[in-house]
Formats: structure tokens, sequence, C-alpha cells
């Protein structure tokens, strides 16, 4: 049986805006997941890591979502809706936002051929290694 083509998930991002970054927001970092809980998970871990650095105030919304607002979020997601968190304290503004996509699958990385194009594109780091192995005269 094939497999469709087409797969539902989610994109999540992380935003940071503060006076370090001027005034267009930085993205800090981005997955994929497949659920909805998979993606509210990577927010929680990630503001718990920070909520000990955050002042009273932000950490009480930061820990409020990690124990209750995340569901909210689960909800909208399951309804196909786009989900965000947000916290800002002094100067700085951190948005993580989720939103569920159709996913269409590239050439897969572990599959034993790769597309006839995909030899055409030379590693930078290969080629490194290759050349530092040559002028050390190293094999490993």
């Amino acid at each position: 049986m094939l497999r469709p083509l087409l797969r539902p998930g989610y994109w999540c991002e992380c935003w940071t805006r503060s006076s370090a970054t001027g005034p267009r927001s930085v993205l800090l970092a981005s997955i994929q997941t497949d659920s909805p809980s998979e993606a509210t998970g990577w927010i929680r871990i990630t503001v718990r890591t920070i909520a000990s650095a955050l002042d009273r105030d932000t950490a009480h919304e930061a820990w409020d979502w990690i124990t209750y607002g995340y569901k909210e979020a689960e909800d909208a997601l399951r309804s196909r809706e786009a989900a965000t968190f947000a916290l800002t304290q002094q100067d700085t503004h951190i948005e993580w936002v989720i939103r569920p996509v159709i996913f269409l699958p590239l050439a897969h990385r572990e599959a034993r051929r790769l597309p006839a194009c995909a030899e055409q594109f030379a590693c930078p780091t290969t080629h490194k290694i290759a050349r530092h192995q040559a002028n050390t005269g190293t094999t490993d």
C-alpha cells in the first residue's frame, strides 16, 4: 500500500525581539511535529528552561501556561487553528507560534539511492575534511 504523499503536522517557531535585535523579530528556533502535544511540549520544555531566569510576574505567567494554558493551545491546534504563547521581560519579547500545516515529504535522507540531482551539490564540510586529510596524510 502506498503512503499518502501529504501528511498533516505542525510547524513550531520561536521568535525574539529586544534592544539587541532591533525593531525586527529574529527566529531563534523551529521544528516540525506530528501532534499538538509534541508541539506544545517543545514550548513547555523551553519555557521551563528559562523560567528560573524570569522576574516574578513573568515566571508566574510562564508557569501558568506550562501547567494549564498549553491545553487551550492544543485544542486550537486540533481545530486546525494556529496557537501562540508570548512572554515579555524588560525589553525582551519571546513568542512561540505553532501552525497546523500539510507536509510534503521530499527525498528521504536514509534512502538507498538519492535522486540524481543530489550528486550535483557538494558538501563544503566534506571538501574541507578531504583537503585537510590530503595535507596531513591522514585517512581516518
